[in-house]
């Protein structure tokens, strides 16, 4: 279990360093002076030479990217070039929008997902599990945020239940649930259409087991057989699909919260991007790419927990 835990780890750390080297040369190399952009088109070369020198833009790019990722691991994420203030800040706002997201997100997801599943792999064959997995074709099928503005034209146009978009903030905990409920559920019901389908998938292959019919042949319930036995041993890919999910909803969800104008990461960084904001650009997809990078660390050493044949 610790070779497994080192090897893991080792493995992440690696993955980090190539990420951060892809992320900063790629963004580097975009067209565009974030100085001229911030001068305007009439700007006098020499104000943008001196706001480049005072943006540190000026320097070599091996040396910029090595005081970048020295700045990264003392916690100093920069200053934004358009707000003129530490990019931690402006993280730190915007992520207790996206993370509350994410996570509810993926709580609907799998409240939805679990029970259908295991409803359509015990009555495989039948007519109900036809219509879960038509369902499930017709939720993956659908882009999340056309289903989105349909959620918006019904709820919040023609109902009134909720608002259209915006975020009201934490101070009030049950506006700010009813805020993200909406975009919640259109980014949890693709997700919960791919999961259903996974824990089908996974059920139907652990029920063929040979100790499932030996179960079965003592006298055990299908559904005692299911809950003892099959379920958390299907439960392996399942994980994946979970941890997978997770960093999607954390990392994609960009689109959504445009559509909602809800203030999160993915909204700081369609900003950032349209603002040539560098800075705020690297940190916020390196932050992105850490969380997906450990979640799948996380989701990895959870296999030993589901199945202890990994700890040895």
């Amino acid at each position: 279990m610790l070779m497994r835990f080192m090897q893991r780890l080792f493995s992440l750390i690696v993955t980090l360093i190539v990420a951060s080297i892809l992320i900063f040369c790629v963004i580097e190399v975009l067209p565009g002076d974030p100085a001229a952009f911030m001068l305007g088109m009439n700007a006098e070369p020499e104000a943008v030479a001196a706001l480049r020198a005072q943006m540190g833009l000026d320097a070599g790019l091996l040396a910029r990217y090595f005081t970048w990722i020295g700045d990264w691991l003392t916690g100093d994420f920069g200053t934004s070039y358009t707000y003129r203030v530490p990019v931690a800040e402006l993280i730190a706002d915007r992520v207790w929008v996206s993370l509350p997201l994410a996570l509810y997100a993926l709580g609907l997801s799998t409240v939805i997902a679990f029970p259908i599943g295991i409803v359509a792999a015990m009555r495989r064959g039948r007519a109900a599990d036809y219509g879960i997995m038509g369902a499930t074709q017709l939720g993956i099928a659908i882009p999340n945020f056309w289903f989105a503005m349909f959620l918006v034209v019904i709820f919040a146009i023609n109902l009134r239940w909720v608002q259209a978009g915006g975020f009201p903030g934490w101070h009030d905990p049950v506006a700010a649930i009813r805020a993200l409920t909406l975009p919640a559920i259109s980014l949890a019901l693709p997700q919960a259409s791919i999961l259903a389908r996974i824990m089908r998938s996974a059920l139907i292959d652990t029920l063929d087991e040979d100790y499932v019919r030996t179960a079965r042949a003592k006298g055990l319930s299908r559904s005692g057989v299911v809950r003892a036995h099959a379920l958390r041993n299907a439960m392996i890919p399942v994980l994946t699909i979970i941890g997978l999910q997770f960093s999607f909803l954390l990392a994609g969800a960009i689109i959504i919260e445009n559509v909602f104008y809800l203030p999160g990461l993915g909204r700081l960084l369609f900003q950032a991007i349209n603002q040539r904001d560098l800075i705020v650009v690297e940190s916020t997809v390196m932050l992105l790419v850490m969380a997906v990078v450990v979640v799948t660390f996380l989701v990895d050493l959870a296999y030993a927990i589901v199945d202890p044949r990994l700890r040895r």
